[in-house]
């Protein structure tokens, strides 16, 4: 049995769930409060844990047996005890964990089916990645509400694979979501570093101190703790996941990272700068702003990251001008990605990856002029709009990858031109490549340092210079109108319903309001 297999059947599970009253953005959370005991069952079994984490009352085989009210309430005390554990871990996986069934049949139907898996291969492939399919899923399901904390996985593999963690570093997200920046990280580490002579100390580093994440909701938190957990992420305390803000205290104390790897959420912040509560130099209500100051000044000297940001950060006047500024003084931004439409959760939100360093390769501790050159890819322009019908995958990325180079800073040997993509009937021309580089003092000079900056002449777009003058425009879009509204109503368009008879008629009776009020103001004049 395959992983995709075994997490469409735990998929299936949630028609159970949903006969229980339990709606789509409580799916995972409602089903993972049971799979964990299983998978740490499953694991257990399979050797490759040694000490079993759950204090006796609190296991898989607890549950075995039992069934009705005495199943449900059973349940429901283990969900208690695990969230008053002694191990801060355990407690902060289950703080405040309540299940939302209330049938003890729906209880039993989802442990006799969670029983009858094969986990074989899955434990023998590691379960922490079928917990990671099964997030996927819930991302992918629009009822569900759960993309905002999902990135898509060929775009999260792409940025840790361009910026290549490595043994002995610290890695951050401050807006972890299900922790899928993390995991990758990990797994690129485990996959190309060398871990033969590491010492005692070196290991433990790496399993409790070299991630750390932050996520601002509780069950969000819950679901990156559980994924950690299963990729053998402990992290400190309570968890790799820390609970709370960013932009807030939380986020102030968070050490200095080498790596920070980050998709901060899209939009404003609620309540303006309420959230928004650190002392920055350059004080913002706009949260990917809020969040860029955070990532950049939070890396060490020489740090790197590559966060996702939307189109607003990289043109928005004022003090976003100001962190733009402050960002390519700091750092080396490097490189920028122009990513399609369609990746993510919000329809039509248009999104950059940017890469930069802190420093530059000579001088880490620089403060000032850091950026020389910038490097962007237009992977937007003449592309389609992905979604279900057009997935996003690992091919549409790998051009960029390899023209980013090998070097993790970004300071590889680079050449302008790609045209990966090509149109029909066009040459390769430097008007059509998707791989350019731009000039600090250009972009400052031309652009008064906004970062919006496009050449590729996309198809689907309207040259400005091509349109007739306005008031046709406007002439044509009110002949159009017209038409709509007389197809829509055919029955007013004759007769005394005519849309020229309303006119008439209007009009008539505003002229006879007038007369009606100049003869009562001549009368008001004679008393």
């Amino acid at each position: 049995m395959t992983d995709n297999t075994i997490v469409q059947k735990l998929w299936n599970l949630c028609d159970v769930l949903r006969d229980d009253g339990i709606n789509y953005s409580d799916y995972v959370t409602e089903l993972v409060l049971l799979l964990f005991p299983k998978m740490v069952h499953e694991q257990t079994e399979a050797g490759i844990i040694q000490k079993h984490p759950l204090p006796q009352g609190c296991r898989w085989t607890d549950l075995a047996g039992k069934s009705g009210l005495v199943l449900l309430n059973e349940y429901k005390q283990m969900l208690l005890n695990l969230s008053q554990s002694t191990d801060p871990l355990i407690a902060a996986v289950y703080a405040e964990a309540q299940t939302r069934l209330r049938e003890p049949r729906h209880l039993e139907q989802l442990i006799k089916n969670l029983g009858n898996i094969d986990w074989f291969s899955a434990t023998k492939d590691g379960l922490g990645d079928l917990y990671e399919g099964l997030l996927e899923k819930n991302a992918n399901e629009t009822k569900s509400g759960a993309g905002q904390y999902f990135t898509p996985r060929p775009l999260i593999d792409a940025m840790v694979e361009c910026l290549q963690p490595q043994l002995g570093e610290r890695i951050q997200d401050p807006a972890a979501g299900t922790a899928g920046f993390l995991i990758a990280a990990d797994t690129y580490i485990k996959k190309h570093a060398d871990w033969h002579g590491l010492k005692q100390a070196q290991v433990n580093f790496q399993k409790h101190k070299a991630f750390v994440g932050v996520e601002l909701v509780p069950e969000t938190r819950r679901l990156a703790l559980m994924n950690c957990l299963l990729h053998n992420i402990e992290g400190e305390g309570g968890g790799v996941i820390h609970l709370g803000n960013s932009l807030g205290q939380v986020g102030e104390s968070l050490a200095p990272a080498d790596v920070i790897l980050a998709n901060p959420p899209f939009g404003t912040s609620r309540g303006g700068d309420a959230s928004v509560t650190r002392a920055f130099t350059h004080k913002t209500g706009n949260k990917q702003l809020a969040f860029l100051q955070h990532i950049y000044r939070g890396l060490k000297p020489g740090g790197r990251a590559a966060v996702v940001l939307p189109d607003n950060v990289l043109f928005e006047a004022g003090v976003g001008t100001d962190i733009r500024r402050d960002l390519m003084d700091k750092c080396n931004l490097h490189t920028i990605l122009r990513l399609p439409t369609g990746i993510f959760y919000a329809a039509g939100v248009k999104t950059n990856v940017l890469f930069f360093n802190r420093g530059t390769q000579k001088n880490p501790e620089q403060e000032e002029g850091c950026t020389r050159k910038t490097w962007i890819y237009d992977l937007r322009s003449n592309m389609p709009s992905f979604g279900k019908r057009t997935p996003f995958g690992p091919q549409h990325l790998a051009p960029f990858v390899k023209l980013y180079g090998p070097k993790a800073d970004g300071s590889s040997k680079r050449k302008e031109g790609d045209w990966s993509f090509p149109q029909a009937g066009e040459a390769p021309t430097e008007a059509n490549s998707r791989w350019r580089v731009f000039d600090r003092s250009w972009i400052s000079d031309t652009k008064d340092d906004s970062l919006d900056i496009a050449w590729i002449k996309d198809k689907n777009s309207v040259d400005g210079d091509d349109l007739p003058a306005p008031e046709l425009l406007a002439q044509e879009a009110m002949s159009e109108l017209t038409a709509d509204w007389r197809a829509a109503h055919p029955e007013l368009i004759t007769g005394e319903h005519s849309a020229e008879a309303l006119l008439a008629r209007i009009q008539s009776e505003r002229a006879a309001a007038k007369s009606i009020k100049k003869k009562t103001a001549r009368k008001r004049a004679v008393k």
